[in-house]
């Protein structure tokens, strides 16, 4: 189930959570095994191997929750985005082990949760021994929406997130009993080609980006910001299908698709941004990371 975007709700029907900026998980575990899945229904058991022992909370349970890495009691987006491409040793998730903010149940020995209201499965997830497994913690909720924001704003996290406490889970879908606020601007983009560096052909100097509609990819500008480091460039350079032709709808803008190359549009990227100009282009745009948590079909404006 998916937040929507929207205003900060208030009244005693409201929970609030903070947003936490990292990769959204479902953690399936049975017949002693767990298996992590992305939001594009990939897995990603072998992206982070620190929670295979989350099979010590039940036999029989699906969590649902965001892995992060924290610096300074903050998530970084950024510092997870190496964990996000693919496996891990081992060795190396212990040597800085990710957090699994855990935020609802979705069934327990057996019994499918998804039709009781929030407030029903929360306390069926706080009756769980999550303490269990280091690496797991259980996302707090606060009734002061208002106090919450201001104090997400102040430690310079990405939002909060409003849950209605009689709402039930539907999957896959963005439900307004979910609704999300956020003090910076995000979005996700499928990208459709890239330019090369001027000093170095060999070197990706932009991306160029769109959001599906109802006519095709939309192109919504390039982002050059964010590019510079080795391993951005090397993640970039693996996920690139190049083909002959641009992927995107309608006419492009001639000056920044000169010396363009196309690509499939398979890769997703999430950008920072300052927001929308009347003709549909992102402001500013600062690169954030590749999603490989997500598919071009989970891509829309975040308007």
């Amino acid at each position: 189930m998916l937040a929507t975007p929207g205003a900060l709700p208030d009244g005693p029907e409201w929970l609030f959570e903070v947003k936490w900026d990292g990769m959204r998980l479902l953690a399936d575990v049975a017949d002693g095994q767990v298996r992590l899945s992305s939001r594009s229904e990939r897995d990603v058991t072998a992206n982070f191997p620190e929670l295979a022992d989350l099979t010590r909370i039940a036999p029989d349970v699906l969590l649902d929750g965001e892995v992060v890495l924290l610096e300074n009691g903050v998530p970084s987006f950024a510092a997870l985005a190496d964990r996000m491409h693919g496996p891990v040793a081992p060795r190396v998730a212990q040597a800085r082990p990710v957090t699994f903010m855990v935020f609802d149940v979705l069934r327990l020995y057996g019994v499918p949760l998804l039709g009781r209201s929030l407030v029903e499965r929360r306390g069926t997830l706080e009756r769980l021994d999550l303490a269990a497994v280091p690496v797991l913690s259980l996302s707090p909720t606060y009734t002061d929406g208002g106090a919450l924001f201001e104090a997400t704003r102040e430690r310079g996290m990405e939002g909060i997130v409003a849950k209605r406490r009689d709402g039930v889970y539907r999957p896959g879908q963005r439900s307004p009993s979910w609704t999300k606020v956020t003090h910076r601007q995000t979005q996700t983009c499928v990208v459709g080609g890239w330019r090369p560096e001027r000093s170095s052909a060999g070197r990706i100097g932009a991306l160029l980006l769109g959001v599906p509609d109802g006519g095709g990819l939309r192109y919504t500008g390039r982002v050059g910001s964010g590019l510079a480091g080795e391993l951005v460039q090397r993640v970039l350079r693996e996920r690139l299908v190049e083909t002959a032709g641009p992927p995107f709808a309608g006419p492009l803008p001639r000056a920044e698709t000169a010396g363009a190359r196309w690509c499939e549009p398979v890769m997703v990227v999430e950008v920072g941004h300052s927001g929308w100009t009347d003709g549909g282009r992102l402001r500013q745009p600062v690169f954030r990371g590749v999603r490989d948590d997500l598919d071009p079909e989970h891509v829309h404006p975040e308007h």
